[in-house]
């Protein structure tokens, strides 16, 4: 493997000295290397990565971070920033002092004020202004690791979903003539099944996160059909039936791969652009989770946004929890006084509060831009050790870059961002086996289906491969920001492919909270693992790039996600940022999401996602990804292409406001000269325990 430090000089050593210099300049804690907390601070989501700092400095305000890059420059120590999230580059730790953010953590929400603005952060109290001073040190590092655990439970997403993904093994299953017979009626014929039936589960509690849900809960899954006065018929599967029960072996031998949308689903989206109802027959869902008896559905909103003010060590799950537990004013449709939350839109997908200057695209991106779009005020510390608050009147320059390469032109110690009100949601997943032979149609029916559809809808499909003993699947997932009448239009359409039988349809309306969790549900993420990303935006998916998809994503390794995420809609009405109008105008941003244990070495788990992304789909990319999707041991290429056009003007800002390359440990793929330098020289390294597997990239 490459050096992790390259052509930089060899890093000064933080003598006891040095030590004594920094713990007494800022109010924060520090931690040195040996200390368990330095151990807890520095352990990254992804395991491919080790560290290489000598210390972990926890600041408690903009100006303990200022004072500690001051420290750096006067003793050429490189910085890395710890804000919380889940990357898998490992910038975040690979610098000689490591700034972890975590306890800038403060969190605010308001409503616009009599001039329609908002509350500037510098004249808000300063982050940790009551009780400011150093805080006990023993055991920080865990708590923090402990509550990072906590967030990674996804269960409150679907508690059908968490049960069906821990179903039993296919091993545990009865042979297919017995599986066959579980989904038989009582006179011994096969169930009918017409082309919009769906996959129901009947009343089955959600359980709080953390919690196991039991086998006669996951047995409650039954096929169950709309009858034509669109009544929910009942269920021809045993109380007790196996759950994997729909995954016997069809003929599909002889099948065609041709989408059925010509004859099923032409109608039910062909009218999305004019609002009107569809004519096709209902489609039964489930009953809402038991969490929304407490959520107004039949709220108006008084104020068509908010603003929350957060800290850099904010994590994603932390301010979609604020904000919904503080809601805002709002009026009943019924009468009288409400209340509704309001969100940031953000990934959709776990991160930290980085997201909101690196793109930030999720399931609210359709309707109202991404993170980046809804930022309106950042507190920051340049290079120079100088704080400044940025928004468009104030740096205009600066705040035209920070939003897509902010962490390469200072720290983000307080965000200001718009939220909506969002009071519910019709979201929710249809899930199939993956079968070689029929998934090129699904995903040729899904990219039909959700052609012209309305911004209040984001739609997705992933094929997602194991776990062992488990079969492939594919999943639809979509979230429609309106009504559940409105919404079970596009689920109709969605539910009607019929080449294989859907094997659970939990879509419904739920908190908008809970729908965060839900790609993360189905991806299955853990924490320790090897992960590997790679992503891109393209401009069309045509048959042959879903078929060759679909053969190639046949021979990936245990662990691998692949995703196709509908964009468009509001993304493209920005253009004052450093995220280029050609990259916001893409149909699709797609992603290779693989994450394997260590040790394990198949290099597989890196060139599948490579070649599908840098060969399969070359013909349909524009650019580079969002820059929120670049991965460990990115090209420098495909850095800069992420900014296209922009490039060269973001060349000159950095210049101006980090001419030393400071803030090296980030995306920048240049050194202080300008020169273009590998990955491998602002990345840490990876650990031995890890394997060989990132080798393949060296070879190629």
């Amino acid at each position: 493997m490459c050096s992790p430090r390259g052509s930089l000089t060899e890093p000064s050593l933080l003598t006891e000295g040095l030590l004594h210099e920094l713990v007494s300049s800022i109010q924060g804690q520090v931690y040195q290397k040996g200390d368990p907390n330095f151990v807890e601070y520095t352990t990254m989501f992804n395991g491919n990565v080790e560290t290489i700092g000598q210390v972990v400095v926890c600041p408690l305000d903009a100006e303990d971070v200022s004072k500690i890059i001051l420290f750096c420059r006067k003793h050429a120590f490189s910085p890395s920033v710890k804000a919380g999230g889940f990357g898998t580059a490992g910038w975040a730790v690979g610098g000689d002092i490591i700034i972890d953010l975590s306890k800038i953590a403060d969190a605010d929400i308001e409503p616009p004020n009599e001039e329609s603005t908002f509350t500037s952060i510098r004249d808000m109290a300063p982050s940790n202004s009551k009780g400011k001073g150093k805080k006990p040190g023993v055991n920080a590092g865990k708590r923090r690791r402990e509550d990072d655990d906590k967030l990674r439970t996804y269960q409150a997403a679907s508690g059908t979903v968490a049960a069906f993904l821990r179903g039993p093994s296919r091993s545990d299953l009865p042979p297919p003539n017995l599986r066959r017979r579980l989904n038989e009626s009582a006179d011994g014929s096969h169930a009918n099944t017409s082309d919009t039936s769906v996959q129901l589960v009947q009343n089955i509690p959600t359980p709080s996160p953390g919690s196991d849900v039991d086998a006669p809960n996951v047995a409650r899954r039954s096929n169950v059909e709309s009858t034509p006065d669109g009544n929910i018929g009942s269920s021809n599967a045993p109380f007790n039936a196996d759950p994997f029960g729909y995954l016997e072996d069809h003929n599909h031998s002889s099948y065609s791969g041709r989408s059925n949308l010509q004859s099923t689903s032409r109608t039910l989206y062909d009218s999305w652009g004019s609002g009107s109802n569809s004519a096709g027959p209902s489609v039964a869902i489930t009953t809402a989770p038991t969490v929304l008896h407490s959520i107004p559905s039949q709220t108006q909103a008084i104020h068509p946004h908010a603003y929350v003010t957060f800290g850099a060590g904010m994590r994603q799950k932390e301010i979609d929890t604020f904000t919904a537990n503080n809601p805002l004013r709002a009026r009943s449709i019924s009468g009288g006084q409400d209340t509704v939350p309001y969100h940031v839109p953000f990934a959709a997908h776990p991160a930290g509060s980085s997201i909101m200057l690196l793109g930030g695209f999720g399931f609210l991106g359709r309707l109202y831009g991404l993170s980046i779009d809804n930022l309106v005020e950042v507190e920051m510390v340049l290079a120079d050790g100088r704080i400044l608050i940025v928004n468009e009147n104030e740096h205009s320059d600066l705040w035209w870059a920070l939003r897509g390469a902010g962490p390469a032109f200072g720290i983000a110690t307080r965000y200001k961002a718009k939220a909506f009100p969002i009071p519910v949601v019709f979201a929710g997943n249809l899930i199939y086996r993956f079968h070689k032979a029929t998934a090129a149609s699904l995903i040729k029916h899904f990219r039909d289906c959700i052609k012209n559809a309305p911004r209040e809808l984001y739609a997705n499909v992933l094929l997602t491969a194991g776990p062992a003993g488990k079969d492939s699947l594919v999943v639809v997932q979509m979230c429609y920001v309106g009504s559940r009448e409105k919404g079970q239009e596009y689920l109709a359409a969605l539910a009607s492919w019929d080449g294989e039988k859907c094997l659970l349809n939990e879509v419904n309306e739920k908190s908008f909270l809970h729908q965060q969790d839900s790609v993360a549900q189905v991806l299955r993420g853990k924490a320790g693992r090897q992960w590997f990303i790679r992503s891109a935006l393209i401009t069309s998916l045509p048959d042959d790039i879903i078929h060759q998809t679909v053969l190639k994503f046949d021979d990936t390794p245990i662990g691998c996600t692949w995703l196709f995420e509908l964009a468009g809609g509001a993304i493209s009405d920005f253009e004052d940022t450093c995220v280029p109008k050609s990259q916001r105008e893409t149909l699709f941003t797609v992603a290779a999401l693989h994450q394997w244990d260590m040790g394990i070495n198949d290099p597989r788990c890196i060139t599948t996602a490579e070649h599908w992304i840098a060969d399969t789909l070359k013909p349909v990319q524009t650019g580079g990804p969002f820059p929120s999707f670049l991965g460990r041991h990115e090209a420098p290429s495909r850095t800069i292409s992420s900014f296209g056009s922009n490039w060269d003007r973001l060349k000159e800002i950095k210049k101006i406001y980090d001419p030393t390359n400071v803030f090296r440990n980030t995306l920048w793929p240049l050194d202080s000269e300008g020169n273009i330098v590998e990955a491998s020289t602002h990345e840490p390294p990876t650990p031995s325990a890890a394997g060989t597997s990132f080798e393949v990239l060296l070879k190629e």
